[in-house]
């Protein structure tokens, strides 16, 4: 009986871990997102003289491009972890 609630104890820390990774490196993500935001928004204000001869939109489209691919790896970040959880929630319940 000891070792049951040992194991589920063991099984209940292993939950606790994964969302609270999940959830930390979500907010890790996100606060590089917006600090990446403002590092760009920044840089276009002191390049704003450059827009009048179409050097800037090359580089916006091309920093958008790197938005959506970091937006896609959260995205399969965040299913990875949910699989994991999964897996854990599936572990648990078979012992």
């Amino acid at each position: 009986m000891a070792q049951r609630e040992s194991a589920s104890g063991t099984f209940a820390t292993l939950i606790s871990g994964a969302v609270l990774g999940a959830a930390g490196l979500a907010w890790w993500l996100l606060s590089e997102a917006e600090r990446r935001q403002r590092t760009k928004r920044q840089q276009s204000m002191l390049y704003a003289p450059r827009i009048q001869d179409g050097s800037e939109a090359l580089e916006s489209s091309e920093r958008l491009g790197q938005e959506v691919q970091l937006e896609q790896r959260v995205e399969q970040l965040n299913a990875a972890i949910a699989d994991v959880r999964r897996q854990l929630e599936d572990f648990g319940a078979k012992n």
